[in-house]
């Protein structure tokens, strides 16, 4: 009875919330602060309660036309893990030859229930908020809501100025948190037309009216340039004009859920985004915008902190003409242009695809954002006569460009284009060889950047596979203990992975990271080679010893011939999939396991050979055992060929993969002879 009372109670209270809502800034319920946890998604740390985004351009006689953007959002923390939701990030950006974006009416507030229930709240000073200069591109104000508790509401509200009419940030429905309910309006001026791109699996409507509007003005234009601006003057005070009105409402948008191998998921987070289509001001030439991939390219190359930085090369002329003396295979030059700029040159952990110092200022200073090692980079294997272009990418942590924007990039690397293929490289990685990129790079595709303005797509992922060798001696000794030796070898990915993690570690961390992969195994004498020496494989070999791979039942002896490598529980275990799988680079794992059986016992069965694939050429699997004398030889071999995996093949791969399980686990059975 009491139970039903709570559930009853805790069902009216929910209704009151709904009822109670109110969306205006500083008016802050009781019943939101005294919920505790979501009521559709309970295991969400922290919930969007209100997001709203107004957009509208305004005129003036000095600026000419602007966006003013005004931003409120009310956010719920459940958990402690949901604080980071109470941290905020603006992006303004900077232009080097004109106006800025600008924040004005930025107010924050923490709501907390005080004694009574009393609604308290703790405003947001000015020493909390924070100005960090990225690049002379970007600017970022950044804040943390003050005097956070579980259970506290967070809200905020700031309005940005704009000039950069063309570029309107993409406005997000969806989080990794339940968003309850938000309202976007987008105004655009009859003169500039927008084509809208809408992304995610979240349905949503665009309600769209056409309306009247008056800009009061000081001294009205009768003509305008491309651009809008004033060309002649008349003696009209106010322009007539009609408006585009774009509003989109959304309740109960779920949370985006992370799936195992789903890549950066804001990639297929539910948003839209606007973009410039054309301008046509009466009384001047209809001006097109960047509609294509190959216009936003070769906007991008004639910006002089791009293409210009490229021809630029009296400042290494000498150095160079030094390093590759005598030299004259184009893959030993592009090998030693390459170690020479990662040597000389420290990321300062900026990114973006135009130079920062500038590629010659860098130089002599030995640091640079991306774009000027990068740009840098190309330009010295260009200069040696190698076929070398940039290539504009965007970091996972940035999203898949999916349609054409210069916004759609944030990063640039270097492409060399060899007969048999294109090879990546990444200077601003000091552990890095070449062809292989940090993971964050490696998001689907970049766009290549020719000589001639040219430009496509080409593969981040590497042309090569990771490939992980595991030799592995083993004997079952009279306590049915197993213990040997393992000697592992990577290449690719898996090199990078293990100097990323390992070399800066002493030997005893090394021992103690390596046994929280293996269950229940005690390592000793473990040595690594050449997590220090790039361009060689990485070595890792240890001795082992386990007391819970053999088990005992009725006299007789169990135990998996892939002893303590077999993989226990598949990462694909859902029924259904929303998101690609996304691998990050191809793999090929190859083991052969050698087993040493104790005296007195026999095999009195073992699992039988198989092999099977997944799709044409997707992956592979292989497992072939041989008995001969008091020995087992076990050979494996998996195979993933393709890093990207669309969604509809989830259940093909997912059924590979209980296969490959069940398999690794099957058991070999030993009998007293």
């Amino acid at each position: 009875m009491k139970s039903t009372f709570l559930a009853l109670f805790a069902t009216i209270c929910f209704a009151t919330v709904s009822v109670a809502q109110n969306y205006k800034f500083g008016k802050v319920s009781e019943e939101e602060l005294l919920q505790t946890q979501h009521p559709t998604d309970p295991s969400a740390n922290a919930a969007i309660l209100y997001r709203e985004s107004t957009t509208e351009f305004q005129y003036s006689e000095d600026s000419g036309w602007y966006l003013i953007t005004d931003y409120f959002e009310r956010v719920k923390i459940y958990k402690k893990e949901g604080f980071e939701w109470a941290s905020k990030e603006i992006d303004l950006y900077q232009s080097v030859s004109s106006s800025n974006d600008e924040i004005s009416g930025l107010k924050a507030y923490t709501y907390n229930l005080g004694a009574n229930n009393k609604v308290e709240e703790i405003k947001l000073k000015s020493d909390g908020i924070f100005e960090e200069k990225t690049t002379k591109y970007l600017q970022k104000v950044k804040f943390t809501m003050p005097d956070l508790r579980q259970g506290s509401v967070v809200e905020y509200k700031y309005t940005i100025k704009s000039p950069f009419i063309s570029n309107i940030d993409e406005f997000r429905f969806q989080e990794t948190i339940p968003v309850e309910k938000l309202e976007i309006r987008f105004a655009s001026p009859e003169y500039f037309v927008f084509k809208t791109h809408q992304k995610g699996w979240v349905p949503y409507k665009i309600d769209k009216v056409v309306k009247d509007r008056t800009i009061p003005l000081a001294n009205a234009r009768t003509e305008y340039d491309i651009y809008g601006n004033r060309t002649s003057a008349g003696g009209a005070r106010e322009v007539k004009m009609k408006e585009d009105i774009y509003t989109i409402a959304l309740k109960d948008v779920p949370a985006m859920k992370n799936e195992a191998f789903a890549g950066n998921i804001d990639n297929y987070s539910t948003g839209i985004k606007f973009e410039l289509s054309y301008v046509d001001f009466p009384g001047a030439p209809l001006e097109t915008f960047s509609t294509t991939w190959e216009d936003v390219s070769k906007s991008i190359y004639q910006v002089d902190s791009f293409g210009n930085e490229l021809t630029r090369t009296n400042y290494f002329e000498d150095d160079l003409s030094k390093l590759l003396s005598g030299i004259s295979n184009p893959e030993e030059k592009v090998s030693r242009i390459f170690s020479f700029v990662v040597n000389k040159m420290t990321w300062n952990n900026f990114t973006g695809y135009y130079t920062n110092e500038g590629v010659k200022e860098a130089y002599k200073k030995g640091s640079g954002n991306v774009a000027d090692i990068n740009l840098m980079l190309v330009a010295m294997l260009r200069n040696a006569n190698i076929n070398a272009n940039p290539v504009l990418v965007s970091t996972k942590d940035h999203g898949m460009p999916l349609f054409p924007t210069r916004n759609g990039f944030n990063y640039v690397i270097a492409a060399v284009e060899f007969p048999n293929g294109i090879i990546l490289l990444d200077a601003t990685n000091k552990g890095a060889e070449i062809g292989i990129l940090r993971p964050s790079i490696m998001n689907w595709k970049g766009r290549i950047i020719k000589k001639d303005g040219t430009s496509g797509w080409v593969s981040l992922s590497p042309q090569i596979p990771a490939v992980k060798s595991a030799m592995v001696t083993a004997t079952i000794q009279p306590d049915h203990s197993d213990s040997g030796k393992t000697q592992n070898r990577f290449t690719g990915n898996y090199a990078f992975q293990y100097r990323s993690e390992f070399k800066s570690m002493n030997e005893d961390a090394q021992r103690k990271e390596v046994e929280k992969s293996l269950a229940q195994v005690e390592l000793s004498n473990l040595h690594f080679e050449n997590l220090q020496t790039l361009g060689k494989p990485v070595s890792l070999e240890y001795d082992f010893e386990s007391i819970d791979v053999v088990e005992e039942v009725a006299g007789k002896l169990y135990f998996s011939p892939m002893v303590f490598m077999a993989e226990k529980e598949s990462p694909f275990k859902p029924e259904t999939r929303e998101y690609p799988i996304d691998f990050g680079y191809s793999m090929k794992d190859r083991y052969i396991i050698n087993i040493e059986l104790p005296e007195g016992y026999k095999v009195e069965t073992m699992p039988a050979n198989a092999i099977f694939n997944l799709g044409e050429n997707t992956g592979s699997f292989k497992y072939l055992i041989s008995h001969v004398g008091n020995k087992l030889q076990l050979s494996v071999e998996f195979s993933i060929n393709e890093s990207f995996i669309a969604a509809e093949e989830y259940d093909n791969l997912k059924k590979f993969y209980e296969l490959l399980i069940a398999k690794e686990n099957e058991k070999v059975v030993l009998s007293k002879v």
